[in-house]
C-alpha cells in the first residue's frame, strides 16, 4: 500500500505552566532556574508527614483557560492521586484530576491552509509538575527538585487532528490564547508549553482507530512537526510489511531525525488513581465562573474581526497582528489617533516584526510607545515627510526612542513640496538626463521612473514623490 491509502488520526495532552507566584501545593517560588534543589520544600518533596494545601490562583488560572477555549466548567470537581514510580516524583505518586476535572468539552477554531476545523477539547484539569531528570555521561542521572510541584494545566483534546499542519496550527493558536488569557508565559525553551502527541494510523474509511503511540514532551513547534511525520511514515511501514503496532511511549531525537522507543504505554488502571486523601473538593460556585470570566480580554478571534471591519485592513494583517496580545495592544494604541490605520497595520508588520526578528526579541521589547508610531505615520499622511525618510526616520526611532517630529527637525528631513522649487530641479533633471527623455518621447512612459530617481537622488530624498511624477510628466507632455 502506499501511504496516500492510510490516514493520520492525533490527539494532543498540552501541558501549560501556570504563572502562578508559589507552587500548587506549597509556598515555593515557581521562578524558572535556580541552582539545584533549591526551590523545593518538604511539601514538594514529598517528606512524610507534610500536607499539600491548594493555590486558590490555580483554579482561577485553570477555569480562565477553561473559558477561554469555550469549555464548561465543573461547579463540583477534586483531586486524584496518580501512582507511578519514576526518581524525578519523590512522593511516588502525582496529584492531578481523573474523572472529575475542573473544565470539560470545549473547542478552538483553527484555519489550516485556507480550510476551517474544529478542535475538540476533552478535559483541562489541574496537576503538579514532576521534577527534572538529568542524565550525566559516566556520572549516572541527577534529579533536581525545582521544578516539582510547580501548578499545570493539562489540556486534553480529541483525536481530531489529521496532520502535522492541523497540529502545529493548533498549537500556535492555544499558545496565543492562553496568552491573552494571562494565564501561562508559554515558554517553550522552559517548559511553560510542551505536548504529548498520541498518533495511529489507519486505512482511510476506516472508523476503528488504530493502535496509537504516544510522544511525550515536545517543547518546540517544529520538533513536533518532525517528529508526527517521521512516525506517521514509520508505523505506516510496519503495517505494509506485515507488522503490528506496538503502544508504547516514544520520544523524538532530534539529532537523529526518528523516534525512540522508551517504555510500554501505561493505561489508566496501571496509575490506580483514587482521590486524593489530604484535600478537599473544589467548590467553584456559578457566580465565582462569572466573576472570572469577566477577568478574559477580547480573544484573538473577536480581535482579528473587529480589526478587518473596523480598521479595514486585510485577514493576513489582522492574522498577524492578534498572533501577539502585546502586538495587538501595541497596535490599538496607534491606531486611535492615527490619519491611516492600513499605514499603522503595514509598519508593524514589515518594520517592527522584522526588526524584532533580527534581534531575536520577543514582542513585548518594542523600545517606543505606540504614539511614536501614530507621530511618524501622520507626519507622512500630511506631508511632512515621504515613506523612504520616514524609513530612516524610524530606525532612529528605535535606535534612541527620540520622537519623529523632534528628529525630522533636528536633521531638516523635512519635505520639500514647494512647487516653484521642485519645478526648476525638474528641469535640470530633464536638461541632464536626454536619453531617457527620448526614452519617453518614443513611447516608453516608464522611463519617467528614471528621471524620478534622479530627483530623488538630487534632493536626498526629501522631495515629494507624487509632486515630483507630475511636474515631470507635465514638463515632458508639454515639450
Amino acid at each position: 500500500m502506499s501511504y496516500s491509502d492510510y490516514e493520520v488520526v492525533i490527539g494532543l495532552e498540552v501541558h501549560s505552566e501556570l504563572k502562578t507566584k508559589t507552587k500548587i501545593y506549597c509556598g515555593c517560588t515557581t521562578e524558572f532556574g535556580g541552582d539545584p534543589n533549591t526551590h523545593c520544600c518538604p511539601i514538594c518533596t514529598g517528606m512524610p508527614g507534610t500536607l499539600p494545601v491548594l493555590n486558590e490562583k490555580v483554579v482561577e488560572y485553570a477555569i480562565k483557560a477553561g473559558l477561554a477555549t469555550n469549555c464548561k466548567i465543573n461547579e463540583f470537581s477534586k483531586q486524584d492521586r496518580k501512582n507511578y514510580f519514576y526518581p524525578d516524583l519523590p512522593k511516588a505518586y502525582q496529584v492531578s484530576q481523573y474523572d472529575l476535572p475542573l473544565c470539560y468539552e470545549g473547542e478552538v477554531d483553527i484555519e489550516v491552509n485556507g480550510e476551517m476545523k474544529k478542535i475538540r477539547i476533552t478535559r483541562i484539569h489541574i496537576e503538579e509538575d514532576a521534577g527534572k531528570l538529568i542524565h550525566e555521561s559516566g556520572e549516572g542521572s541527577l534529579v533536581d527538585y525545582n521544578r516539582c510541584g510547580v501548578p499545570l494545566i493539562e489540556i486534553v483534546t480529541e483525536p481530531d487532528f489529521r496532520s502535522s499542519d492541523d497540529v502545529r496550527c493548533f498549537m500556535e493558536k492555544l499558545r496565543t490564547i492562553l496568552l491573552y488569557a494571562d494565564v501561562s508565559d508559554c515558554k517553550m525553551n522552559e517548559g511553560s508549553l510542551r505536548c504529548d502527541i498520541n498518533l495511529s494510523i489507519r486505512k482511510k474509511g476506516e472508523k476503528e482507530l488504530g493502535t496509537r503511540t504516544e510522544m511525550k514532551n515536545m517543547n518546540s513547534f517544529n520538533f513536533a512537526v518532525k517528529a508526527i511525520q517521521y512516525e506517521a511514515k514509520r508505523q505506516m511501514k510496519v503495517l505494509d510489511e506485515g507488522g503490528k503496532i506496538v503502544q508504547e511511549t516514544r520520544r523524538w531525537d532530534e539529532s537523529r531525525g526518528i523516534t525512540v522507543s522508551m517504555r510500554s504505554k501505561e493505561e489508566a488502571h496501571d496509575y490506580r488513581y483514587f482521590p486524593e486523601p489530604d484535600l478537599m473538593p473544589i467548590i467553584t460556585s456559578k457566580e465565582k465562573i462569572e466573576e472570572i470570566r469577566k477577568t478574559l480580554p477580547e480573544l484573538p478571534d473577536s480581535r482579528e474581526k473587529r480589526y478587518i471591519k473596523d480598521y479595514n485592513i486585510t485577514k493576513y494583517d489582522a492574522d498577524l497582528i492578534v498572533a501577539s496580545r502585546n502586538m495587538a495592544d501595541f497596535f490599538e494604541n496607534a491606531v486611535k489617533n492615527a490619519k491611516n490605520s492600513k499605514a499603522v497595520a503595514n509598519w508593524i508588520i514589515t518594520e517592527i516584526y522584522s526588526r524584532l526578528n533580527e534581534e531575536e526579541k520577543e514582542q513585548a521589547s518594542i523600545p517606543f510607545d505606540a504614539d511614536i508610531l501614530t507621530e511618524l505615520v501622520n507626519l507622512i499622511e500630511d506631508g511632512v515627510i515621504s515613506n523612504s525618510i520616514g524609513k530612516k526616520v524610524f530606525a532612529e526611532c528605535w535606535e534612541t526612542g527620540k520622537r519623529p517630529a523632534n528628529i525630522v527637525e533636528e536633521k531638516g528631513l523635512k519635505q520639500i513640496s514647494d512647487d516653484g522649487q521642485l519645478k526648476s530641479m525638474a528641469q535640470d533633471v530633464i536638461d541632464a538626463n536626454p536619453k531617457a527623455v527620448n526614452d519617453y518621447m518614443n513611447g516608453k512612459k516608464a522611463a519617467v521612473g528614471a528621471l524620478v530617481g534622479q530627483m530623488m537622488k538630487a534632493t536626498k530624498g526629501k522631495a515629494n514623490p507624487q509632486m515630483v511624477n507630475k511636474l515631470l510628466v507635465d514638463i515632458l507632455d508639454n515639450m
